[in-house]
């Protein structure tokens, strides 16, 4: 059955690896996982070494790997400690599962409109929504440019508000010379399939220096389990004291956020090569945007002088519609007919969600105009892939974007 169940893993990573994504050690730490007739491999702690090596790699002093980004952000909340209907801001211009699990925690989600350059929420649009109720920002460092977190964190130190960055989109980023992500109270990054790195399809990592709030997240993310630590999964017991009938399991309310094994064993393989996927999404990057020079309409995303960008896309704000009568859809078929592959959408503002649209919480009415330049924006945004394996294929297609506009002329 054993030789059947890594015959069969072989076959699948030899499938992908043509195409340059799993090309490291993944099969083999894979096939250590299933080979539990070695004792060596019977409990290997692969989640511990993961989050071990995060630690490394970030500088923060804990780790906890969770099944999916946003587990970890739901268990980032749920450590804070917060009291029913407290507020958590967050962009106007992100995924919806932010505004969900801030729902979910029995907190108000609050929206704070963007800088209409950077398009990361700033200090100036968090500052006119902040009330005695506010409790977390949850700014978004979005498409891969790191957050401007410092003046973010000195407002909400003055305030004493919990500040959790949502780098799901930026790991290895970096902001003022250290690790994007550590200078916020938590950061949580993901290991979706789609993302810089991934741990088999989905998986989360969740970031702290503080002891108390790594301890909350932990126990909330693994079923409120009495003997988990901020630094471990778990301690060490006597059977005799487990194998006991009035054994106490659980002391706090979690949930089963945790990572598997396997996924910690995809995801240890992909950290060791994250630099060089890191790297790649740039060169690609920096190909659409030398295709994009000097177009008075492809506006790319400005970055900031104290962060660098790791691009989990190159994203540009097309304003083709006003300066040349071409739609947003028009220049998309103009681009697959020249042979582009297409490019994606920003998600819609999530407030305007179908599941949140028209809803009221507490002073917020989820309709259109809560936020202007987010929905201008959101509607103009072009998101270009990355994520090519081949460099001559993404060279092909930012030449196809080149030729396209200047077709249609770069003033």
């Amino acid at each position: 059955m054993l030789i059947t169940r890594l015959n069969l893993t072989k076959k699948l990573f030899s499938m992908t690896s043509k195409f340059g994504k799993f090309v490291g050690n993944e099969i083999e730490y894979i096939k250590k996982y299933l080979d539990t007739e070695d004792p060596k491999n019977k409990n290997y702690p692969w989640v511990q070494k993961f989050e071990e090596e995060f630690i490394k790699l970030s500088g923060a002093k804990y780790a906890i790997a969770v099944n999916s980004a946003t587990s970890g952000l739901h268990a980032a909340l749920e450590a804070c400690n917060l009291s029913p209907e407290d507020e958590v801001i967050s962009s106007a211009i992100t995924v919806v599962m932010n505004s969900f699990v801030t729902i979910q925690s029995n907190l108000t989600p609050v929206f704070a409109d963007i800088n209409p350059n950077t398009w990361n929420i700033d200090i100036e649009t968090i500052k006119s929504k902040v009330t005695d109720k506010t409790k977390v920002i949850m700014p978004v460092s979005l498409f891969g440019l790191p957050v401007d977190i410092e003046p973010i964190m000195n407002f909400a130190k003055e305030k004493n508000i919990i500040v959790i960055d949502d780098s799901a989109e930026t790991i290895m980023g970096e902001y003022k010379k250290k690790f994007a992500g550590v200078h916020a109270d938590i950061s949580v990054y993901s290991f979706e399939n789609k993302k810089h790195m991934t741990s088999g399809g989905e998986g989360g990592m969740v970031i702290t220096s503080n002891e108390k709030l790594a301890k909350n997240i932990r126990k909330f993310s693994g079923i409120g389990y009495k003997n988990l630590t901020a630094s471990a999964g778990r301690v060490s017991m006597a059977s005799s004291e487990f194998q006991d009938p009035n054994h106490i399991r659980h002391d706090t309310i979690g949930l089963n956020y945790r990572m598997t094994p396997l996924s910690a064993a995809i995801g240890l393989a992909q950290l060791e090569r994250i630099k060089f996927l890191v790297q790649r999404r740039i060169e690609v990057a920096e190909m659409f945007l030398d295709a994009t020079k000097n177009c008075s309409w492809m506006i790319p995303q400005k970055k900031i002088e104290a962060a660098n960008h790791t691009y989990f896309t190159v994203a540009f704000n097309f304003l083709g519609n006003e300066k040349k009568s071409i739609s947003w859809k028009e220049f998309y078929n103009m681009y697959l007919q020249k042979g582009g592959d297409g490019f994606y959408s920003a998600w819609m503002n999530p407030y305007l969600e179908t599941a949140l649209k028209n809803k009221k919480f507490g002073k917020t009415s989820c309709n259109i105009g809560l936020c202007p330049s987010a929905e201008k924006i959101q509607k103009n945004l072009m998101l270009f892939k990355t994520n090519y394996r081949n460099l001559d294929i993404a060279k092909r297609k930012a030449n196809v974007l080149s030729s396209l506009i200047d077709e249609i002329g770069r003033d």
